[in-house]
């Protein structure tokens, strides 16, 4: 196995486990039970990964932290409204 195989799987799998997060707080419009402090930090942390990748040129991680990144926006931003 190469590494850029090792790097997509990694990825996909770190970045498929949000959906269901995702999925729940779209449905629900809850997130009561979700954390603030840690997903600002979290957020932050995928962020600076994204922009590691970018910097190395690293597709696996590029790709990889731009799907999480997008989820801990999305998930972020539902804490900020629904509280």
């Amino acid at each position: 196995m190469n590494a850029d195989l090792v790097g997509t799987l990694a990825g996909f799998c770190t970045s498929a486990a949000f959906l269901p997060q995702v999925w729940k707080i779209w449905k629900t419009q809850s997130t009561k039970d979700i954390s603030l402090g840690m997903y600002i930090v979290f957020t932050i942390g995928v962020g600076l990964w994204l922009a590691y990748g970018i910097i190395i040129g690293a597709k696996p991680i590029i790709v990889a932290n731009a799907v999480t990144f997008g989820s801990a926006i999305f998930i972020l931003r539902m804490k900020l409204k629904y509280g």
